[in-house]
């Protein structure tokens, strides 16, 4: 396995160019199945995770082309298309499950096999499937799939109203792509507000849906026979971005963020701020920009995990390494995942003071981390250890980076190229 070799003590200067978002490019590239027509999406960060999803969609007949530099791929559905996706490409990854609502709403049939993915908690499916039954699927579970089919002599989905249980990101992402066929108007109630939601409705709008309230709670679909293809460019990836804001705070130096989305950030820049960094954001010839200076140890800052557009879940261990070598104490709370602590200990080996107790952890900052060997658990975990590397004394060899390419394109690269000290080794 691949791991990173970090040498601590630089702060970063330059300029970074953000990809595309993850958590937007996994469901557009399944709403790619919604149509016969090719569609073209730009922007589509280079991951393991997108890698993964391409395979799947490949499997099921799906033709791909990818072209120029700056993530072009064309996605072309057209029949037979095979409506199943197996343990086998499905078991690495969560966001697999979206392939659920376009198949069922297309196809009017899917086998898609219980997904995978982090080891950071319980994240069931079965708000997916008490929806898409609302639209008129039958569905069951076994032998670790779901095997789900519209009743006989029926076409399409039908629309309903939807109120989940919890705030669901990929099951309204899935309620979104399914609706967009459906017969008549869907009414999605406690809908994820997420950017990435809103950029997956701004492309099936493009490719002929019709969709308002997407951004908000309450998302109103009125159901189409059918969508036809489009180019759409995959939004900017706001946590990728939030996790070099926080790699710039911890190390110190200046740093511009290209095409960062500060709108899609503000609970996390609310913080950075409060802890005494200094970030400017705009647009100019290049775009949308972030600029980040920081200097010196920051303020700890206290902080719990929530839904869109609170602090992000997916922030919270970036964020917790620069409160391990900040003034002060600071209490991080994690609201969504149960098992989302497990980079606490690798901090702890690099000499991190850090107490947990549930869902509450105590950070201690001090002056200086020191370099160790650590294990990345998870994907931001993963992310977390490599800031904490960067501000460590010594040498850092961060273990299992598999997790780190699943979610970030390049990221020793574009550190290297800000002034970091970190290269791949095999």
């Amino acid at each position: 396995m691949d791991k990173l070799r970090i040498t601590g003590g630089r702060a970063l200067h330059g300029e970074v160019m953000i990809s595309g978002a993850k958590n937007a490019a996994l469901p557009e590239l399944c709403a790619t199945l919604l149509t016969a027509d090719p569609v073209t999406l730009t922007n589509v960060p280079r991951l393991r995770d997108v890698a993964t999803m391409r395979h799947l969609l490949d499997n099921m007949g799906v033709k791909t082309v990818t072209h120029g530099e700056r993530g072009g791929m064309t996605l072309h559905a057209a029949d037979p298309i095979n409506p199943e996706a197996p343990y086998e490409l499905v078991k690495t990854m969560r966001a697999s499950v979206l392939v659920l609502g376009p198949l069922l709403a297309r196809f009017g049939r899917a086998r898609v096999s219980l997904p995978g993915g982090c080891a950071i908690g319980s994240r069931p499916v079965d708000q997916h499937i008490k929806g898409m039954q609302a639209m008129g699927a039958e569905i069951v579970v076994e032998h670790g799939y779901m095997v789900a089919q519209l009743p006989g002599g029926k076409k399409r989905l039908r629309g309903a109203r939807i109120a989940t249980d919890m705030v669901t990101v990929t099951g309204t992402e899935n309620f979104l792509m399914a609706a967009a066929l459906a017969e008549g108007e869907t009414l999605l109630e406690n809908a994820a507000q997420e950017p990435e939601i809103a950029d997956l409705a701004e492309m099936l709008i493009a490719m002929g849906a019709k969709i308002e309230g997407h951004g908000t709670s309450r998302i109103h679909i009125q159901g189409v026979e059918r969508l036809h293809g489009c180019t759409h460019q995959v939004v900017a990836d706001r946590i990728e971005a939030g996790t070099f804001l926080c790699a710039v705070a911890a190390t110190g130096g200046d740093v511009v963020l290209r095409h960062g989305r500060a709108d899609h950030l503000e609970a996390v820049i609310d913080k950075l701020v409060e802890a005494g960094a200094k970030i400017e954001a705009g647009k100019d010839t290049g775009g949308d920009f972030i600029r980040v200076r920081a200097s010196g140890r920051l303020k700890a800052q206290s902080f719990r995990t929530t839904e869109y557009p609170g602090f992000p879940t997916d922030m919270q261990a970036q964020f917790m390494a620069l409160n391990c070598i900040s003034h002060g104490m600071a209490k991080v709370t994690e609201t969504i995942f149960e098992n989302r602590f497990m980079h606490v200990n690798e901090m702890i080996r690099l000499g991190a003071r850090i107490q947990t107790d549930g869902k509450v952890a105590v950070v201690e900052g001090i002056e200086k981390l020191s370099g160790a060997t650590v294990m990345a658990t998870d994907l931001r975990a993963s992310a977390s250890l490599v800031i904490a590397g960067l501000v460590a004394e010594g040498d850092t060899i961060v273990d299992r980076i598999y997790h780190l390419d699943r979610g970030y394109d390049q990221m020793e690269k574009k550190l290297r190229g800000i002034g970091a000290d970190i290269e791949r080794i095999k």
